[in-house]
């Protein structure tokens, strides 16, 4: 093995995805010498462009919050700003009940403030059920709950089936009957416990909103993909002497009395602070030697796979609803939970050739593993069968491909903010260590760039970016449909 002697301020940053790249470049802001190190042939994880009929799309996560500042400050730091579009429409729908229905508005990640918000997808019974709310006593929980379950027993099942599922399951391919309110939609944990009437609580959460007078597109995209948003920042961290190596997994991470001793291939680092931002899993085994139980801690976070299936038609003689695509509840029994109208969100992708549409769909969910295992073809077929049930689409797709997320998405069930908490304790014990990433504290592409943010603080001393992210964590809202 090769030793390479590493001199005061070298942090070594283990993953390059969007988190351990947003590390790399926070920590060169610092003053260090940054070395980030991932085990893949390219950085960007779960952000991958590419290019089907010749246009280029997104084959993982295609928008970003834009009412947090982290992923689109990023970009424009990375000089990206001229490529930052919104999309062109923000209208979506839901695909139940045997039709395509208009995404409702006045809710929170599909809880609404009023039952007439949800009028058009909901049934009669189901809205009347809503009403009942406001007499119903207060439901007591304590420092977390899931919020299918609590939904559920305010509101009545069917809110929970057909909107707060397919929008919670757009984010984190998740069970909302399992998943955490206190993770997954902070905004509304807080007003929850304080009020007696759920729909009150969505009111409150509502008015602040409006009081905040946030202005501007809800999210963003970038020009050729937001798959371009970490190729642009690994290029500004070597334009800045940061060096990135890919093809090169780390085999061990070991603490010495002087330094951290990191073993990548044939290469020995140390370093003076390790920033491990990898999936749950890669950073039990990484973690496993130095701190036990945070590793025991990171071993026990589940993950859903998924996949995406993207199409690309002749736009000549095909035709698609309005709006930016939709959503389908599980409760309705399709095989697909989303399809994005890539052509309609993006004026981009309409502008590189306004003869090709590329629409995508989502498939998979937690638990749901058994259409997984099926070759790319059956899953076109599938979705192809699904969206000519949706939109009447019977055109034959010039181009398609198939993109699997294995173990993509971490899940955040009850207890995953306190789990998040113990986790940061354990690894707080050893200096100069320090982890980030999607399993934390939000899923999104603003969340784990704020994941990352607050590590490097945390190694400079700075903790009021861990307190605030264990106090809120970052909300990951669905971007409109197929995210």
């Amino acid at each position: 093995m090769r030793e390479s002697s590493a001199g005061a301020g070298h942090v070594v940053v283990i993953g390059g995805g969007i988190a351990g790249l947003a590390a790399a470049h926070r920590s060169l802001d610092r003053g260090a010498r940054v070395t980030v190190l991932e085990a893949s042939d390219r950085v960007g994880g779960k952000l991958l462009p590419g290019e089907i009929a010749g246009v280029r799309v997104d084959f993982g996560a295609e928008s970003m919050l834009a009412r947090r500042p982290e992923a689109v400050g990023l970009a424009r730091e990375v000089g990206l700003t001229d490529r930052l579009q919104p999309p062109a429409t923000a209208t979506a729908s839901i695909w139940t009940r045997g039709a395509l229905r208009p995404m409702p508005k006045g809710h929170v990640m599909g809880v609404p403030g009023t039952a007439s918000a949800l009028a058009g997808v909901l049934s009669e019974e189901g809205l009347k059920r809503i009403e009942r709310d406001a007499d119903l006593p207060r439901t007591e929980f304590g420092g977390d709950v899931a919020v299918g379950e609590y939904v559920a027993a305010r509101l009545g099942r069917e809110v929970v089936d057909r909107l707060v599922e397919p929008l919670l399951g757009g984010v984190y391919a998740g069970d909302a009957y399992r998943i955490s309110m206190r993770s997954a939609v902070p905004q509304l944990f807080g007003p929850a416990r304080a009020h007696a009437s759920l729909t009150e609580a969505v009111r409150e959460v509502q008015a602040r909103a409006a009081a905040a007078q946030q202005t501007g597109p809800v999210f963003m995209g970038i020009e050729g993909g937001v798959g371009g948003l970490p190729l642009a920042v690994a290029a500004s961290v070597r334009a800045r002497g940061g060096e990135i190596l890919t093809g090169t997994p780390v085999s061990e991470l070991r603490r010495t009395p002087e330094a951290w001793r990191v073993v990548a291939g044939d290469r020995v680092l140390h370093a003076d602070a390790v920033v491990v931002a990898v999936p749950a899993p890669a950073a039990a085994e990484l973690l496993r030697a130095e701190a036990p139980a945070a590793a025991t801690e990171l071993a026990a976070v589940e993950y859903a796979s998924m996949a995406l299936v993207t199409l690309a038609y002749r736009r000549a003689g095909t035709a698609l609803p309005e709006g930016s695509g939709f959503l389908v509840p599980p409760v309705d029994g399709r095989t697909i939970k989303a399809s994005t109208f890539a052509s309609q969100k993006w004026a981009w992708i309409a502008d590189e050739d306004p003869g090709v549409l590329v629409l995508r769909t989502s498939v998979g969910r937690y638990g749901e593993t058994e259409i997984l295992t099926r070759d790319d073809d059956h899953l076109v077929a599938v979705s192809r069968h699904d969206l000519r049930e949706a939109t009447g689409l019977t055109a034959e797709p010039v181009e398609t491909r198939v993109t699997r997320w294995n173990d993509g998405l971490p899940q955040y069930p009850v207890g995953h903010h306190a789990r998040v908490a113990r986790i940061r304790e354990h690894v707080a014990g050893l200096p100069g260590l320090a982890v980030c990433g999607a399993a934390y504290d939000g899923v999104g592409i603003p969340a784990c760039i704020a994941s990352a943010y607050a590590a490097v603080d945390q190694l400079a001393g700075d903790l009021r970016g861990v307190q605030q992210l264990t106090a809120n964590p970052v909300q990951s809202l669905h971007g409109g449909a197929g995210e």
